[in-house]
């Protein structure tokens, strides 16, 4: 047309410069971000501060040693935790905290008889992939027990952790973890019940009830069950307790500052609100991307 002069003899309508173009494919959030996003938003409106939990790797002190688990605890088995080989230790701890912690453990004190036993530092000093963010929990704490006056704090923390365990259809090596802390002085397993009450009805759960449970550096421990109206049975959807004072004296914390903690997976009631009933369907290389794409906005409270 343009070769011939044709166009010359031909009708054009004017060029709309303002009209909208075909809408181009983008990124879509995945079902757990989304699910992650509103626990989040829960968080910040109860005045929770966000902990950084950037660091994967923890040394054995952080992630047992300073929650007061023995050296000797199942948990600690290389069945259970991912142990690295380079580097395969640290190095740097605050030597003073690390002696009190030592003592508490081998010989007692803090009102307490400890677990008589020869504490190594060898064990703590082993690093390995976090099984926990309680271990960003405990630096915080001590990190809040190094100011000359104590403020009391709500921390909240949502990130990976990782365990060497089984696959199937409910458990993968690596998950997320959402857990909350609250400082404060004379704070009682009533206030703990309380908390979680509001927490959980923002997540549209108001049917809840407890079970004592144990747990190395919590006492008393609770586990959360709440009714699943769908499977007309009460299910677990936490833990929680009050950590003891043979973690939080060593640190440095003043006497009378309790601290209550609750935690839970962000697989769990993520593949609850869509339906999906195989972990792997939605973490991992069986994903389906057409579900990512599909899936609805997320809002827990319905």
């Amino acid at each position: 047309m343009i070769a011939n002069g044709s166009w010359q003899e031909r009708k054009f309508k004017p060029y709309n410069f303002d009209a909208l173009g075909i809408i181009p494919e983008c990124g879509h959030l995945h079902p757990l971000m989304k699910v992650r996003t509103e626990f989040r938003q829960i968080f910040l409106e109860m005045g929770f501060t966000e902990m950084p939990t950037n660091n994967f790797i923890e040394s054995s002190f952080w992630n047992f040693d300073s929650l007061f688990q023995p050296q000797q605890h199942p948990a600690r088995d290389q069945h259970d935790t991912f142990f690295l080989s380079d580097p395969a230790v640290a190095t740097e701890f605050p030597m003073e905290y690390l002696k009190r912690v030592k003592m508490v453990h081998s010989v007692g004190g803090y009102g307490s008889q400890g677990y008589k036993y020869d504490w190594k530092i060898e064990e703590a000093q082993k690093n390995l992939l976090r099984t926990h963010t309680t271990a960003v929990s405990a630096r915080m704490l001590y990190k809040l027990a190094q100011q000359e006056v104590f403020t009391p704090v709500k921390y909240f923390s949502i990130d990976r952790v990782f365990r060497n365990e089984t696959l199937d259809a409910t458990h993968l090596a690596e998950f997320h973890q959402i857990e909350g802390v609250v400082a404060d002085y004379d704070l009682t397993l009533g206030d703990l019940m309380g908390v979680l009450q509001q927490f959980f009805t923002k997540l549209g759960i108001t049917k809840l009830r407890y079970k004592p449970a144990f747990n190395p550096y919590t006492e008393p421990s609770m586990e959360i069950f709440s009714y699943h109206e769908g499977l007309k049975k009460w299910v677990e959807v936490g833990n929680s307790g009050v950590f003891r004072p043979e973690m939080l004296l060593p640190m440095g914390l003043p006497e009378g500052v309790c601290v209550i903690a609750w935690g839970l997976s962000l697989e769990r009631p993520t593949m609850i609100k869509y339906g999906i009933n195989n972990i792997r369907e939605l973490v991992g290389h069986k994903v389906n991307l057409q579900m990512v794409y599909d899936s609805p906005v997320c809002r827990l409270a319905s």
